[in-house]
């Protein structure tokens, strides 16, 4: 799959890792983000279960967001089947704790390492061609599944933080890191 090969997806790099193409917002990707969203244990940390037509504008504003921006999360494919994965990437809207760079999956991608290799690669990107100097990751402090790649990743957890509205009462920790614990971590 290459740019070429899709004429539905918003304006955005493109990043091939070993098993996965990461790649702007497209419209094809909405079947499965709805799903996503309406899964309930998927959309636990994620403001919750979503009906199509939320679901749809939250996707929408992500492809409004590179378009606009530059910066918005990728949508994961595999690059075998080409199926739509989940969303992981760079991610920075108005009144932010920070520049983010956060994750979800659909249901079956779950467990396969597929979060890991895709936010690996998302961090690099946020670091050597954005030039972020930290990245964080807003988490719930239940979701130990996202915990635990947050600590994969080398990042640590910098205690509660706030977020906007409207998720303003969303209790959440800030996990994060700098570009130069990153860079340490990938000496090491």
């Amino acid at each position: 799959m290459t740019p070429a090969d899709t004429d539905d997806v918003a304006p955005g790099p493109w990043i091939e890792t070993a098993r996965l193409i990461l790649r702007p917002t497209a419209l094809s990707d909405f079947p499965r983000w709805a799903e996503m969203m309406a899964d309930e244990e998927a959309a636990r940390y994620i403001g919750g279960v979503q009906p199509r037509a939320v679901a749809w504008r939250g996707m929408i504003s992500m492809a409004g967001a590179w378009a606009l921006t530059g910066v918005a999360m990728f949508s994961v494919i595999e690059r075998n089947t080409g199926q739509w994965l989940g969303r992981i990437g760079p991610w920075y809207p108005e009144g932010w704790p920070g520049p983010e760079v956060g994750w979800s999956l659909h249901p079956d991608a779950q467990s396969k390492g597929y979060a890991l290799e895709a936010a690996t690669a998302t961090m690099d990107y946020a670091f050597d061609i954005l030039g972020w100097t930290e990245v964080i990751h807003t988490i719930d402090p239940d979701n130990r599944a996202s915990c635990m790649l947050a600590e994969r990743l080398g990042s640590y957890n910098q205690g509660r933080t706030r977020l906007p509205e409207p998720y303003q009462d969303a209790v959440v920790d800030r996990w994060g890191q700098t570009r130069e614990q990153w860079a340490a971590r990938a000496q090491g």
